[in-house]
């Protein structure tokens, strides 16, 4: 950290997060704005410079940030405060790759973010090889680097960050900023400094109006005594207004004294206290005029409101979040199933093209589907994903679709967004394709075809620009044959196709993904049991289950396996039958080794235990609701063909 320059008072003040080569090459930079600002830099990156510029805009030491790379996004991100980004330009990178072509003929590339499709058509015009790579976290970074290090790249172009990762490694690292770009950026952080000091004086304004405010708010000057209050306040303090203008808050109520806020110059927000008898959230904030402490505000929220308010703000943002969150890093195995599959579902993610996901229930679709998203050059738009099977065919019209006002009895007013909307220059998952009803199918294809989608009740279409990913469990080409599916939107929906193995043909991977499991299980249970130890008697019998549920299976089991096992505080005190009575799927009878049993069978023991709660017992088998009731239709259709006896109560029982 670099102390602070010495400008004239009054001046704008920006906080330069950097990171030590972008900081070495912005200093003659900072040096010319020292006199137009108070300019604080701080090297930090990733959670550490967040840290520290939310402390600096706590206590009112910043007007603006300005940053790059992942830092500023990380800043723009997390912070309540303006933050000015150092872009890189294509002059900057056209300049770092023309250094680096006098350096090596092939040049490694690792920016923040994405890659860049362009840098293809320079390579040639630069006669040089380039291999490109973006990541999002250190370790990502490192992940790339190492990469390009191990395929003998000398010469690597990228961020503060991996030119650092280069010189440590011995090799030759090439920051792809300019002088130029550093300047920019500041010019755009003056500017965001002197709005954010316009918007300033105006909330500072507003505490004339406390008077309006439901909740319990009073005001303070420097040393503590009221300047304002309103009518809650008043009421909770027992006293006429006239009592309490002057009086010092800390000597008329201590709970309430706001002398601590003063003097450490810092505000807290949403701290309990019980006050009056009633429970509140509290919130305790600096007034300040032109970025000079002048008095204190308390805010006395009610915890009851609150936590109403709560409860419908996260089933509000839990609607409105389509984001993904799985990344390839995310996707655990070595086996050669696995890895044919990433290898593949890499290069599908460099296309724009739609992918049909195959395989099992629980293999892991939509884990496969937000790391193509994420990959893509879609990473950062919506990623919306929809089960198919899950919504009634009217239902699910209007949740894709979405519906004009009016279009049927009961829609709501003003109308409503669909998931093709919803997911507009994003990804759109489909999951179990194969249960789309057919006339939902002819709208789907047309909105594949013409790129356009029109709402229920609407007179005219609206353009989209969606990626569609599509998965299912079920043979589409059979249902072709009968009839249940359209043959036209196969065709649409199967242009990349990515097959996922079932679990027991990648049986390597199993401890790769259980060990982690149950390790995570164990620790939060509070057992210091070593995960590989303890499961080590039963690897080869979980190597050698059938696993009909796959990784949704598997984490299910290990669940159980880490509650059976964390009773036992040493390896050496499980008994050999640990897992007999909690785990049956795994032995023939109790005391062997796994042999698969029927599926009949595992289902109507589970359906037994659960008293015929299908839910319960698709929990209980480690399975989706939907994968249980294909089970069940398929051992109903065999009973019938075979004239079997009709299916024990049990497993015609209640969802």
């Amino acid at each position: 950290m670099l102390p602070l320059s010495s400008p004239p008072p009054g001046l704008p003040r920006l906080c330069f997060v950097s990171y030590r080569h972008i900081r070495e090459l912005a200093m003659p930079v900072v040096a010319e704005y020292a006199q137009r600002a108070r300019i604080e830099v701080v090297d930090a990156t990733f959670g550490d410079a967040l840290a520290l510029a939310q402390d600096r805009v706590e206590r009112g030491m910043a007007d603006a940030f300005v940053s790059a790379g992942s830092n500023a996004a990380i800043l723009r991100a997390g912070l309540q405060a303006p933050v000015a980004t150092i872009h890189l330009g294509g002059f900057d990178l056209l300049q770092a790759l023309i250094q680096a072509r006098r350096i090596a003929d092939r040049v490694g590339v690792v920016m923040y973010g994405q890659t860049i499709p362009e840098l293809d058509d320079v390579k040639d015009l630069l006669n040089i090889g380039i291999s490109q790579h973006a990541y999002r976290t250190p370790d990502d970074a490192r992940l790339r680097f190492e990469t390009l290090r191990r395929e003998g790249y000398q010469v690597i172009v990228g961020s503060s960050l991996v030119v650092e990762l280069a010189e440590q490694a011995g090799l030759r690292g090439l920051l792809a900023y300019s002088l130029a770009s550093i300047r920019k950026g500041f010019d755009d952080a003056l500017e965001l400094a002197r709005v954010a000091r316009l918007e300033a004086g105006r909330y500072e304004q507003l505490h004339s109006v406390l008077h309006n405010l439901q909740e319990a708010v009073v005001a303070v000057d420097r040393e503590d005594r009221i300047i304002a209050i309103n009518p809650p306040m008043r009421q909770l303090l027992g006293k006429p207004d006239a009592l309490l203008r002057g009086r010092p808050l800390g000597e008329l109520e201590p709970a309430l004294s706001l002398r601590a806020t003063l003097a450490s110059g810092r505000q807290e927000r949403a701290i309990a206290l019980r006050f009056g008898q009633r429970d509140w959230v509290v919130d305790r904030t600096l007034i300040r005029e032109h970025g000079d402490i002048v008095g204190a505000a308390l805010t006395l929220h009610d915890a009851s409101a609150i936590q109403a308010a709560d409860a419908s703000l996260r089933i509000l943002q839990r609607r409105q979040q389509h984001t993904a969150r799985h990344t390839f890093s995310s996707l655990a195995g070595g086996s050669q199933a696995m890895r044919t599959a990433v290898a593949s579902a890499h290069r599908y993610a460099r296309t724009d093209l739609g992918v049909l996901i195959t395989g099992e229930s629980g293999v892991g679709k939509e884990l496969f589907a937000q790391a193509i998203h994420n990959e893509s050059r879609r990473a950062g738009r919506p990623f919306v994903a929809v089960n198919c099977a899950s919504f009634p065919e009217s239902l699910l019209e209007s949740e894709l679709f979405g519906y004009e006002e009016g279009a049927f009895t009961g829609s709501r007013r003003g109308g409503k967004c669909g998931l093709f909307e919803a997911a507009h220059t994003g990804t759109l998952f489909l999951d179990e394709i194969g249960d789309m009803p057919m006339p939902l199918q002819t709208r789907l294809l047309r909105v594949l075809q013409e790129r356009e989608v029109m709402r229920l009740g609407a007179t005219a279409p609206l353009p989209i620009d969606v990626r569609v990913v599509a998965a299912t469990h079920q043979p589409l080409e059979a249902l072709i044959e009968q009839g249940r599916f359209r043959r036209d939107l196969y065709y649409r929906l199967n242009i990349l196709r990515l097959a996922l193995p079932a679990l027991r043909e990648r049986r390597e991977d199993i401890p790769v993904l259980i060990l982690p499991m149950a390790d995570r299980c164990l620790k939060r249970l509070g057992s210091s049991l070593d995960a590989a130890v303890a499961l080590a008697p039963w690897m080869d019998a979980l190597r050698r289950y059938h696993w009909p549920g796959n990784v949704r299976e598997l984490e299910n089991l290990a669940e159980r396996i880490a509650v059976t096992l964390a009773q036992y505080a040493d390896a050496r005190d499980i008994p050999l039958d640990a897992l007999a009575h909690d785990c049956p799927e795994l032995f023939a009878s109790g005391a062997g080794p796994t042999v698969e049993r029927p599926l009949a069978q595992r289902v109507r023991a589970a359906l037994d235990q659960a008293g015929g709660r299908r839910a319960e017992a698709a929990r209980l088998l480690g399975v989706s609701r939907s994968t249980l009731w294909r089970w069940l239709a398929e051992l109903e259709a065999c009973a019938d063909t075979a004239a079997e006896p009709s299916p024990p109560r049990s497993m015609a029982g209640p969802a």
